[in-house]
C-alpha cells in the first residue's frame, strides 16, 4: 500500500471540474484514483462556507480557496513533538548545551530511544533559528557560527620523512585497530601558544595537548605524555617542523611514524575535521597563554562524549573503551 500523499492544486482543480460536471463523490474518486473517503474529507475540510452567485457544483468547492485553507492550516499547525518540558525537548536542550549538532542529537535519540518516535534534524535547526530554545542560538551554540567554510592549506615541506601515508599497511587505510593516530597543531594568534591535537583512527577518540611554543622537542614531549598508557600501533603527521624529532618519538613509542605528502591535508582527514571541531571552542587568533589545563580538557571530555554518526552514534569515548579494557 503506497503512503498518503496531500492533494495538489491540479487535483483540486480537477476535483472541481468533476463536481460542477455532476459526478458523485465515489465517481471523482475513481477518477481520480483516490479513496472516496479521501475526497469526502477533501470537501468536507475545505468547502466555501459561502454561497457562489452562479453555484456550479452542490458542495460549493474551489480549488484556489480549498488549496489557500490547506496551506494555512500547515502553516499555523502545532507541532506537538517539540514541547518544552517534555524528555525530547530536554534531550534536544542537553545535547545543544554540549555543542552536539542537530543530526548528532537526533541519531543519539533513536540510538537510546529505538521504539520512540524520531527527532527531526530540520525542526531542531527551526527552533534554533527561531531563538525557541532558551539560550541557545546559531551563533553561539552550532559548529559554523552562520559563516562559510573555505579550508586552507598550511603544510609545508620541512623536513624529509621515511615513510608517507601513501604508504600506509591495509590495517591503517581500514581504520581494523586502535591505535593509529593521525596529529597536527592547532595554532593560536602570533606568539599566543598552541594546540597539540591527536585522534584515534578507528574510534574518533582525541587527546588534546597544550603547547607554549613550536618547538620539536616540546612537541615531542607532549606527544609522549598525552599518548602514555594509550595503544599506539602508528603516527601519522604533515610536515611542520614541529614534528622533526620523529626518529625519537619511534624510538620512545615502538611505533612506526607517517607523514603526509605537500600540500595534501585530506590525507589526514580525520585529523583535519577533528581540528575543525576544536576551531569552534578556540577561534582562530586565540590566545592560549590564558587557557588552563582544565579548559583543554573540558573540550577534550566534550568531543569524546559526542555522538558520531560513522560510529553509528556511539561516542568516540564508548569505542576507545574496547581498546583500553
Amino acid at each position: 500500500m503506497s503512503s498518503y500523499t496531500h492533494f495538489t492544486l491540479d487535483e483540486r482543480k480537477y476535483l472541481q471540474q468533476l463536481l460542477s460536471e455532476g459526478y458523485s463523490i465515489r465517481r471523482a474518486a475513481a477518477v481520480l484514483e483516490r479513496s472516496p473517503s479521501s475526497v469526502s474529507r477533501e470537501i468536507r475540510r475545505n468547502w466555501a462556507k459561502y454561497k457562489p452567485k452562479a453555484p456550479d457544483n452542490p458542495y460549493w468547492y474551489n480549488h484556489w480557496h480549498a488549496q489557500n485553507l490547506y496551506t494555512t492550516r500547515r502553516r499555523e499547525q502545532v507541532r506537538a513533538a517539540l514541547k518544552p518540558g517534555t524528555e525530547r525537548w530536554d534531550f534536544i536542550v542537553r545535547g545543544l548545551s554540549q555543542w552536539w549538532s542537530p543530526e548528532q542529537i537526533c541519531g543519539r535519540w533513536e540510538k537510546e530511544h529505538p521504539k520512540a518516535k524520531k527527532l527531526s534534524i530540520t525542526t531542531i535547526y527551526r527552533y534554533i533559528r527561531q531563538k525557541k530554545f532558551p539560550d541557545i542560538t546559531a551563533k553561539t551554540h552550532q559548529r559554523r557560527r552562520g559563516k562559510k567554510y573555505v579550508r586552507r592549506d598550511s603544510n609545508c615541506n620541512t623536513i624529509h620523512p621515511d615513510r608517507i601515508i601513501p604508504e600506509w599497511p591495509k590495517e591503517i587505510k581500514q581504520r581494523k585497530r586502535f591505535g593509529d593516530w593521525e596529529g597536527d597543531t592547532v595554532l593560536g594568534g602570533i606568539g599566543k601558544g598552541l594546540l597539540l591535537t591527536l585522534v584515534d583512527r578507528k574510534s574518533r577518540y582525541v587527546r588534546i595537548g597544550l603547547l607554549e611554543h613550536k618547538t620539536a622537542e616540546e612537541t615531542r614531549q607532549e606527544i609522549e605524555r598525552c599518548l602514555a598508557g594509550l595503544p599506539v600501533e602508528s603516527l601519522s603527521f604533515d610536515n611542520g617542523s614541529e614534528f622533526a624529532q620523529f626518529h625519537e618519538l619511534e624510538a620512545a613509542l615502538k611505533t612506526l611514524v607517517y607523514f603526509a605528502e605537500p600540500h595534501k591535508p585530506w590525507q589526514r582527514g580525520t585529523n583535519e575535521n577533528t581540528n575543525d571541531l576544536i576551531r569552534f571552542f578556540f577561534p582562530k587568533g586565540y590566545d592560549f597563554r590564558k587557557v588552563m589545563e582544565d579548559d583543554v580538557a573540558r573540550v577534550e571530555w566534550l568531543l569524546n562524549s559526542r555522538p558520531r554518526k560513522c560510529l553509528k552514534w556511539k561516542t568516540p569515548a564508548e569505542v576507545f573503551s574496547v581498546a583500553l579494557a
